[in-house]
């Protein structure tokens, strides 16, 4: 360093390191059973942080308490954020302690907060002329960017400056407390301006200046209900900028110069790891703890990409002991599986990839056969290459996979869970970086490893076509050769490991640790149980229903092809087109025929039904035909292929990470797109039954989401007729076409009870006419109508998509984030469906969390009172269980129980929630 360069100061936000390090690490404690977890992170993260930093000085600031000056402000501030957990509370003490014992400055002062510290050591450190880079994640320090002073996310190890504050709030560092001002901070509970977000704010400033400019010609602002907030909480809007402007002068003893680093004592640091056993800790800082260099001093090599690592191939017990004794020191691993087939309850286990730490990880095949050549032949003579029989390895893995101590992360660990369990391995406790990316940004891309990688690695993992080859000459993974198999099955692990690192921090800024903690990750083991347990299918039945569909085509076939006037393939598309509009010129109606870009004319379901609508046979008999088709296809003849051999059961896979609404999805077989309002469907439906001595029971929601919407909307008259126990489209049909209830027909019901699911849908009047048969002109009244009766409807959809453009998500009740990026697509149909899948993502979302909080209770619920029924499937808004004949009352009245009550106590909703059950010897009877 140069006389001239300045000498730089690293503020560490302390108390946003403990939360991180909390969230990051699995429960462990001493051998006395004291918490450690996050003051073993902690001490992590102050590892890395001197090793890889180039400062001169460096301090380490908390919060002293959780009340402040600005308390006296206003009284609610932060009054809404929760306690602290409670095996995190004698941790305060232990990781100020690990800051002491690396000898670095430990402040806090009472009735200060961390952040006000902060910007006072940051102002007298520019004004001796010191550097200051502030270690934070919290958007709160932005405002102190700028003339010397940065900010390093250590979530991402991302430096924000000047450029990065304007992306965050569209203005200047100087003007980020008038943007926080007007949108206030939920989390903080700073009240800010109803109806303005940082966007808003941001745009607002830049057309009027300071808040106070804003604020005394607030007059001038066009919209009126915005003009209006701004005038009556303008002193609202002027006591959270004093919330939110960080004290600079606050009376600090210390002087810089005793912030110069200095080296750790090795006493008191050797003291403090040994007194609550970080031994992977003690055993990394030997060298600096027995005289050797400082742990300030220490530049080693950084740890290398999954590009530059190399990995370690296990082929003995004895290689394999150091990397399972390594787990249990460090609390973490990362785990893979590597099978011969997708369908994790048939393929066979061929090996296992472990990662430790970045590049460090290992491959241990257990199951690799003979390597076939160039040509595809086995040399018989051949000896199969060195690994671990399969039984001594399990029996090694087994005690760290079940260890408590250990987290186990994966990705998509649902597959690996099945695959261990067929060895008798129950993983847990368990993280998913699938789940991780997906609580955090579901709607923005893909959630599986390869992408995830490019995204935040920027590694583009090796594809399994070039250790496996592809099509025809694919073979199974047990038959690729060793080398290959540990550069592609380490680096899985190696990746998942790294992504966690990144992932997982991200929680708690992001605000959606209550979505992966307590839904997604919780569910992981539940699905997997439903997915092994399976449901049980009558072959025979379905064979009897093939065959009846088989002749019922035909009959079709032969009426089609006699309403055509000729044969020809009903399948094709072009050839249908050509009889419709060519050789039969049906008369369309004025409804627009439409061609593809290969020239043929278009003869999709609307098409056809539109037809049909008009009086047309032949179209009516072609849909028909289709669906016919279709659920021969795939389901009457695709379940029998489906059922599994051993169990005489068919076993769906369930995906978390598909629906960005919270959704799950069913496939292989899919088994929530069985038609159930259609004769058709609910014949295929007999098909599953229960075992004998067992009934199958349904139990599913009552109108959930129009519920969800009485809330979130906040609609009177169906929240009363909700709590009135009165039919919901009978009272809407009453109240949009003012018929008396106890006039109410069949006709008029059917027509509110369209609009009622539609409207939450976003329905356009072009789809209302579509779905009644009705003039277009006709369905616009209708929403008209039904608008001017719900007028907090209409207001619902339009706050929910300006908040969707602002923010660029929408949020369940439940916290869970559904971007909607397409929201701001120049193309208006793009723009249009992003708008309606704003309008219903938090309703459908809503119901998704709540079906899953009491899918995750049932279990615990049932095995409490000695039940023994098992959840075998999840269709939306329905459970399917499978019962003991003796149980199903009580079993019943129980899951009905933990359904209407899934949402305490995180949320008290003001409608209740309605549970109907159902049971009979097949799933037909039961719904």
């Amino acid at each position: 360093m140069s006389d001239q360069d300045p000498r730089h100061l690293f503020l560490v936000d302390g108390s946003g390191y403990i939360f991180r390090a909390y969230f990051a690490i699995p429960p462990r404690s001493t051998s006395t059973g004291i918490p450690t977890n996050a003051a073993f992170g902690f001490t992590n993260m102050l590892i890395k942080l001197l090793r890889d930093s180039s400062c001169d000085g460096l301090a380490v600031i908390f919060d002293a308490s959780s009340k402040s000056f600005r308390n006296e402000i206003y009284a609610d501030y932060k009054a809404q954020r929760p306690e602290a957990p409670e095996d995190l509370i004698p941790q305060f003490g232990m990781i100020r302690e690990a800051t002491r014992a690396f000898n670095l400055p430990c402040l806090e002062l009472e009735g200060y907060e961390a952040d006000d510290i902060i910007a006072t050591l940051a102002k007298r450190a520019r004004e001796a002329g010191w550097q200051v880079t502030i270690v934070t994640s919290d958007k709160d320090m932005m405002q102190l960017v700028g003339d010397g002073v940065s900010m390093l996310d250590p979530i991402k190890q991302k430096p924000i400056g000047p450029a990065e504050v304007a992306e965050k709030f569209g203005v200047s560092p100087d003007r980020v407390v008038d943007v926080q001002a007007l949108a206030g901070d939920s989390v903080d509970n700073v009240p800010g301006v109803p109806g303005i977000g940082i966007k808003t704010a941001a745009q607002l400033l830049e057309t009027y200046g300071t808040l106070e400019e804003l604020l005394e010609r607030a007059e001038e602002i066009k919209q009126p209900k915005r003009r209006q907030n701004l005038i009556d909480f303008a002193e609202q809007a002027r006591i959270s900028k004093r919330l939110v402007t960080l004290h600079s002068e606050v009376p600090l003893e210390e002087d810089l110069e005793s912030f110069t680093l200095k080296d750790p004592k090795s006493d008191d640091l050797r003291a403090f790891l040994e007194r609550y056993e970080f031994r992977s800790v003690l055993t990394r800082l030997a060298d600096q703890l027995n005289g050797g260099e400082t742990a300030t001093e220490e530049k080693s090599e950084p740890d290398p990409g999954p590009d530059e690592a190399r990995y370690e191939l296990v082929q003995s017990l004895e290689a394999l002991a150091p990397w399972l004794e390594a787990a249990r020191e460090r609390g973490i691993l990362a785990v893979d599986t590597e099978t011969t087939g997708l369908d994790a309850l048939q393929a066979d286990l061929v090996g296992v990839s472990l990662a430790l730490d970045d590049g460090r990880a290992c491959y241990i095949p257990l199951q690799h056969g003979l390597i076939p050549d160039e040509s595809g032949s086995l040399d018989l003579t051949a000896e199969p290459p060195e690994q671990i029989p399969l039984e001594q390895a399990v029996a090694a893995l087994k005690p760290v996979m079940e260890d408590p101590g250990v987290l186990k992360v994966g990705q998509n660990i649902k597959y690996d869970l099945l695959v261990l369990a067929r060895q008798g391995i129950t993983v847990a406790p368990i993280d998913d970086t699938m789940l991780l990316s997906y609580a955090l940004d579901a709607g923005l891309h893909g959630h599986g490893m390869d992408e995830l990688s490019e995204l935040h690695l920027g590694h583009k993992p090796i594809p399994f076509s070039e250790v496996a080859g592809s099509g025809k000459k694919q073979i199974t993974f047990d038959k690729v050769p060793l080398d290959k198999a540990l550069t592609y099955a380490a680096e899985d692990a190696d990746v998942t490991l790294r992504l966690h690192r990144m992932l997982k921090p991200r929680l708690v800024p992001a605000r959606v640790t209550r979505v992966y903690e307590t839904l997604e990750r919780p569910l992981v083991p539940i699905l997997a149980a439903m997915e092994t347990k399976g449901i049980k299918v009558d072959k025979a039945k379905l064979k009897e229903l093939s065959d009846d569909f088989e002749a019922r085509l035909g009959t079709l076939e032969s009426e089609i092809h006699q309403l055509a006037g000729r044969p020809f393939a009903i399948g094709s598309p072009k050839q249908l087109g050509e009889i419709l509009f060519d050789e039969l010129a049906l008369d369309t109606g004025g409804l627009a025929v439409k061609k593809t870009k290969t020239g043929a004319y278009a003869t999709g379901a609307d098409i056809l039904e539109s037809l049909a609508a008009l009086g047309h046979d032949l179209p009516a008999r072609v849909l028909d035909w289709r669906q016919l088709a279709k659920l021969k296809s795939t389901y009457t003849d695709a379940l029998q292929e489906q059922i599994n051999p051993e169990t005489g059961r068919v076993h769906t896979s369930y995906s978390q990470a598909v629906a960005s609404t919270g959704r799950l999805s069913s496939s292989d077989p899919n088994l929530q797109n069985i038609p159930i309002r259609t004769e058709t469907g609910r014949r295929i439906r007999e098909a599953f039954v229960a075992e004998e001595g067992h009934t199958l029971l349904s139990v599913d929601y009552s109108q959930i989401e129009l519920r969800l919407t009485a809330v979130m909307a906040a609609v009177p008259a169906l929240r009363e007729a909700f709590a009135d126990g009165q039919d919901i489209h009978a009272k809407t049909a009453s109240q949009v076409f003012d018929v008396p209830l106890d006039q109410m027909d069949g006709e008029t019901r059917r027509k509110a009870k369209a609009i009622n699911f539609g409207i939450i849908y976003g329905i356009s009047a072009f789809g209302l006419a579509n779905n009644l048969r009705i003039p277009q002109s006709e369905a616009k009244a209708y929403i008209q109508a039904y608008f001017e009766r719900y007028p907090e409807i209409r207001a619902y959809m339009d706050r929910t998509k300006k908040s969707a453009r602002e923010e660029g998500y929408v949020e369940t009740l439940f916290g869970r984030r559904v971007h909607t990026p397409a929201i701001k697509d120049k193309n208006p149909a793009r723009r249009a469906f992003a708008e309606r899948a704003a309008i219903n993502a938090p309703i459908q979302g809503t119901a998704a969390d709540i079906i899953k909080r009491a899918m995750i209770r049932l279990p615990d619920a049932l095995a409490g009172e000695g039940l023994k029924a098992s959840l075998l499937l999840q269709v939306h808004d329905e459970l399917i269980f499978e019962v003991p004949d003796g149980e199903l009352e009580a079993t019943s009245q129980l899951v009905r129980s933990v359904m209407e009550g899934a949402c305490a106590p995180a949320l008290e909703l003001d409608v209740d929630l309605v549970a109907d059950a159902g049971s009979g010897p097949s799933w037909a009877e039961a719904h």
